[in-house]
């Protein structure tokens, strides 16, 4: 008995968040510095988010997790401290925010 083939079409893609950070792109000198930077979150819900830093040695970040609302912005500060100079890099994850979650850093964590 021959089996019917299906047609199964692949999976749609997830859709794609809108987050937007300003500025874009931070310059620290070596001696140390801040810079504040805006994250927007333009989606219909809550998000939350996570900032991962290729130098943790030399950089502070405030908050590195976090909740923002749909519409609205956070704050986050890097700081450098003293250091040799170098390029270093940062990522912003970001992710649906599960309902009645309270805490940003255990939920990046499932």
């Amino acid at each position: 008995i021959a089996e019917a083939s299906k047609n199964l079409a692949p999976p749609p893609p997830p859709p794609i968040m809108h987050v937007a950070i300003e500025p874009a792109a931070a310059t620290l000198p070596a001696a140390g510095g801040a810079s504040t930077h805006t994250l927007t979150n333009s989606e219909a819900g809550k998000i939350m988010f996570k900032i991962k830093s290729s130098n943790n040695n030399e950089y502070r970040l405030k908050p590195v997790f976090g909740f923002i609302d749909a519409g609205a912005t956070a704050q986050v500060e890097i700081t450098r401290l003293a250091g040799p100079p170098k390029e270093d890099k940062f990522v912003v994850q970001f992710a649906p925010a599960p309902e009645g979650v309270t805490d940003a850093q255990e939920a990046f964590k499932v």
